[in-house]
This record gives C-alpha cells, structure tokens and sequence, in this order.
C-alpha cells in the first residue's frame, strides 16, 4: 500500500515538473524604464508578458532625480532596461556606474535607446557646452511629446521584445495594433481640435515642447528660462513680461513638475493665464496614460485659446 501511494505520488510530481517550469519559464519580462511615458508603452506593447518598473516618478524634473538603491537593484536584475538617450537622464553615467552590468548599458544587448529611430528636432549644427544649458547638446530629447513618434517607438519595442519571447511575437505585435488603431482615431481628434489654433504662439518655462508643437502646429520661440535649466532671472521676467505684451501671447505654458512661482508672477502681470500642462504619463492625475495625457494638454490650451479669441 505504501509503495501504491509512493509511486503514485512519484507519477504525479513527474508531471508536475513540465507545468512547473513551464510557470517558470512564463514569468514577466522585468523591464525598467528611465520615464513613466517610455515605461507606458511598454505595457501597452507587452501586457502581461512585461513587468515594468519606472525609476522617475512622473512629476519630478527626470533631468535631476538620483535613483536610490533600489533601483540599482532593479536595474540589475533587470531583463531590459529602456531609456530616453539624448543626455535626458544626466544620472545615467553614475546609475550605470553603480549597476556594473554592460548587458544593461547603453549598446548592451538588454538596453534599449528609443531615440534611435525617431527624427531628433533642435540637433545643435555646432559643437556646444553645459554654458548653454544643461542638456540638449544631442537634440531635444522629449520626442514622445509628438503622439505620431510613438508609431516608431511601439515598433522598437516589439523588435526588442521578441528577442526575449519569440514566442509571444503575434501578441505582441497584436498589442501594438491595437495600441496603434486608438491612436491614429486619436491623432485624428487632436487634429480637429487644433486646427483653428495652428500658427498661435505661446510662451513656456522651459523648452520641452518643440514635438507637441511639431504635432499641433502651436509656436513656441521664448521661455522662462534663459537657457535651458538656467533659473529664470528678472532680467529675463521683465524680457518675457514685454514679449508677452508685445506679440499678444495668450498664455504662458509649464509642465505640472515646474516651479509655478515665475511663471504665475508673470502671468499676474501680464493677465494672461498659466496653463500646466502633462510632459509625461501621471505627471497630473487627468495624465494617467498616454491618451489622456494628451487630452488633457490640448484640451487645456485650445480652451484656453478658444477663450481668448471670444474676448
């Protein structure tokens, strides 16, 4: 009798061991992604075959975060590291450092640049240093901010993708359709919505939005900011209160995870208002995915705008 039970219990973890490695096998791809709207499409792309870790909470500056200890952790353990390129994360250089893996580096077979692909806007035709501002000395690098780039970053995504799971391939690229399919209905809306407002032209607090602006045909030429992350100083306030006044601009634009205090001394003056807009997914509460994050934005100016042309 004891023998009965031993073998059958002997046949039973037998089987048992195929669909327990099959289990194994199935776990989610751990991915950590550098910004929340990068990290998004991932989950869009690869649902539940993706695990997906974002290191710059959506409304801090992804400029200057420093990533704690546990996203070195992350980062190491991780099957694919996706990040923005273009000198975005200027913490990249320490964080790679710190994770000592070249997998996971940039040009390791588990890192992913999604600038590669995408038509970078404001590439400097010369050679340019940190006296002009902290970043962009490869292009501006916030080009999810066009809704059309991330036709061309869904599609790295489900390239880099099935280098892990070929076998998940067509879910991925079913995935992506279906992501694709919204987005051209989308696209389509926000162009409706814009298209009494092209060529209208706005000022900013820092120069994040040269891609939505390629998208909705809006104008963006001076800023808060003298150079890019340089402060605002009240030589140049006092240059933006006048430009302001001058060229009839109808509102001044910053991104939900931006100092207000200039921005909103400025518009008292001037008695135009401050829209925030989303720079990334979850940067607002109304930005809590892609979609909405640009509902949201265009909703806000156009209003805004549609406002200001009844006065």
């Amino acid at each position: 009798m004891n023998r009965s039970i031993t073998t059958w219990g002997l046949a039973a973890l037998l089987l048992a061991i195929p669909a327990m490695s099959l289990q194994a096998a199935e776990k989610p791809l751990k991915v950590v992604a550098t910004v929340s709207s990068l990290g998004e499409l991932v989950k869009a792309v690869g649902a539940e075959h993706v695990d997906v870790h974002v290191i710059v909470p959506p409304r801090l500056n992804p400029h200057y975060v420093q990533p704690k200890p546990s996203d070195v952790l992350k980062v190491k353990r991780a099957d694919l590291f996706v990040y923005t390129g273009l000198h975005l994360e200027l913490w990249l250089g320490p964080l790679m450092d710190a994770v000592g893996e070249p997998d996971v580096m940039p040009g390791g077979q588990k890192a992913l640049d999604m600038s590669q692909g995408i038509q970078i806007l404001e590439v400097p035709h010369e050679a340019t240093t940190r006296a002009e501002g902290e970043m962009y000395m490869h292009g501006n690098p916030h080009y999810w901010l066009d809704p059309r780039n991330a036709k061309i970053l869904g599609k790295a995504i489900v390239e880099k993708l099935r280098e892990f799971h070929p076998e998940h391939e067509a879910a991925f690229q079913t995935n992506l359709d279906r992501f694709l399919a919204q987005l051209d209905q989308k696209i389509t809306e926000w162009q409706v919505q814009v298209a009494p407002y092209k060529g209208r032209e706005l000022v900013a607090y820092h120069n994040e939005w040269p891609y939505f602006t390629q998208f909705t045909g809006f104008a963006m030429r001076e800023f808060l900011e003298p150079k890019p992350g340089i402060p605002p100083t009240p030589r140049q306030l006092h240059f933006i209160e006048g430009y302001i006044q001058e060229n009839r601009i109808p509102a001044i634009v910053k991104a939900g995870h931006e100092p207000k205090e200039a921005a909103h001394e400025v518009a008292k003056r001037t008695s135009v208002p401050m829209v925030v807009l989303c720079h990334t997914v979850g940067e607002l509460p109304e930005c809590s995915d892609y979609f909405k994050m640009f509902d949201h934005n265009i909703t806000q100016l156009t209003g805004v705008l549609a406002q200001g042309a009844q006065q």
